[in-house]
C-alpha cells in the first residue's frame, strides 16, 4: 500500500480559505476515525471517540 493511500476522506465541508474546513478521516490500517480541522494557517487532528472514550473504528471492507 502506498504511503498516500492509507488515509481515506470519508466527508468533508467548508473551504479553509473562507472558514473552517473540517473533514474524517479513516486509517485503512487501523480503521481509526479522525477529524481534522484547518481554518488558514492552522489545524488540528484528533481521534474521534465513542461514548465510552474508546477510538471510533470503522471495520474493514471485505
Amino acid at each position: 500500500m502506498a504511503k498516500s493511500d492509507r488515509f481515506e476522506i470519508v466527508f468533508k465541508e467548508g473551504n479553509a480559505l473562507t472558514n473552517a474546513q473540517r473533514m474524517i478521516l479513516v486509517d485503512r490500517e487501523t480503521g481509526v476515525n479522525y477529524l481534522f480541522i484547518q481554518a488558514g494557517y492552522a489545524g488540528g487532528l484528533t481521534p474521534l471517540l465513542d461514548a465510552g472514550g474508546k477510538p471510533l473504528v470503522t471495520p474493514p471492507e471485505p
